[in-house]
């Protein structure tokens, strides 16, 4: 396989694994969410808690998948931005940056105030693609 079809095939792979991600926070399904995550993964939320570990997060996400983001949906951002920018840092690390907000259950669409900007560090375990490191960022407006 040459140098472009093995970068491309990697790329697609890491999307995958971030759409996975997508499925599963939308099915509501915590076990799903976290198996996209290694087992030591760094996980830092909008608000600036810092979960450490596969089972952190798995157990975090169970609490708002029942609770208070009970039937939310992740997609695309209140403009429509969404579009994931991967970079490889080593051909088994990928950096991906891109935009997504969190719709719930009772709202018809995504609102200025849920849109985030979230970052994933991606490694390739022998097993796949997995988040070892993420940061989720909420958009603030700013006065210019």
């Amino acid at each position: 396989m040459s140098a472009p079809s093995a970068r491309a095939a990697a790329e697609a792979a890491v999307r995958a694994t971030l759409d996975r991600l997508a499925a599963a926070w939308n099915a509501g399904d915590a076990t799903a969410y976290g198996a996209g995550f290694t087992p030591d993964a760094t996980y830092v939320t909008f608000d600036g808690h810092v979960l450490v570990g596969r089972d952190a997060v798995v157990d975090v996400h169970r609490w708002l998948f029942d609770g208070p983001l009970k039937g939310s949906t992740m997609g695309a951002t209140s403009t429509g931005e969404d579009s994931p920018t991967v970079r490889f840092l080593r051909p088994d690390v990928a950096h991906v940056l891109t935009a997504g907000a969190v719709r719930p259950a009772d709202r018809p669409g995504t609102t200025a105030d849920r849109d985030s900007v979230p970052s994933f560090v991606l490694v390739d375990d022998g097993d796949g693609w997995r988040v070892t490191a993420f940061h989720n960022t909420r958009r603030q407006a700013v006065a210019r």
